[in-house]
């Protein structure tokens, strides 16, 4: 690998253990491809995680805009939507 970066990691003794097991059984050829391997699985995880986020700031920014709260009967509403999906299954039916 002509283009790496050497940095230190710490970790469990329990992760090192597995880390040292992972490579002993030759599932893996050292300790930097098992953490290699990690850091993808992880970036791809962040990613998906990020857009979360981002979906979340959105919806909170929406809600806010969309004016002032106003106050719901739950009870209400849960009768209203089990009306509607009724009605919904009679026609589809």
């Amino acid at each position: 690998m002509a283009n790496v970066e050497k940095i230190s990691v710490s970790m469990t003794p329990q992760q090192a253990e597995l880390l040292r097991d992972a490579v002993s059984s030759g599932a893996y050829a050292s300790s930097s491809e098992v953490i290699r391997e990690a850091m993808r699985d992880w970036s791809a995880k962040w990613e998906t995680r990020k857009g979360d986020i981002e979906r979340l700031r959105r919806l909170w920014a929406e809600g806010k805009a969309s004016g002032e709260p106003v106050s719901v009967d739950f009870e209400t509403l849960r009768d209203e939507a089990r009306r509607e999906l009724s009605a919904a299954r009679k026609n589809a039916g």
